[in-house]
């Protein structure tokens, strides 16, 4: 069995959403092409952390300073956001024992997306610009569904990889 854990924001927890299905023999409404076999994952977490304060308090690590903060809502640049991506994913691995981490964060750009096991990191973006502080829901949505998309690309990657 294979254990996965997300700490997810811009992609509200969909992620593991979609992980928890495959691993009952169901897909939902995600568009991807996850070729394994789902009686070999188990999501052991799914947490949506879009604040500075849940990073600190569940995840346990400081975070970046942010470039903007929206009502506690931490917003960070591309470059910011990959690396809080790998630090989330990394830190919920290692909470809930998980063998595969996977974290999401976006604000300005296109957002990041890290897979983590103890031998790979992966990361990707969504491909969408957007600006959570200036764009409309219709962006936003289009930048979640992409990273939704990488997310399972990458995580693909390393099932392959590192586990078949």
């Amino acid at each position: 069995m294979i254990r996965i854990a997300t700490a997810e924001c811009f992609t509200h927890g969909r992620i593991g959403l979609e992980i928890h299905a495959i691993s009952r023999g169901y897909y939902m409404n995600i568009s991807h092409t996850l070729n394994f076999e789902p009686s070999r994952l188990s999501l052991t977490a799914s947490l949506f952390i879009p604040t500075l304060s849940g990073v600190k308090s569940i995840l346990g690590f400081e975070p970046l300073e942010p470039d903007d903060l929206l009502d506690g809502i931490k917003v960070y640049n591309d470059e910011k956001d990959k690396i809080m991506a790998v630090k989330m994913a990394e830190a919920v691995r290692s909470i809930t024992g998980a063998d595969i981490g996977i974290g999401s964060t976006a604000g300005i750009g296109k957002g990041a997306i890290a897979v983590a096991d103890e031998r790979t990191v992966l990361t990707g973006s969504s491909g969408v610009y957007a600006d959570l502080r200036t764009s409309g829901a219709d962006i936003i949505m289009k930048r979640q569904e992409s990273g939704i998309e990488e997310a399972f690309v990458l995580l693909e990657k390393i099932l392959i990889e590192n586990y078949s």
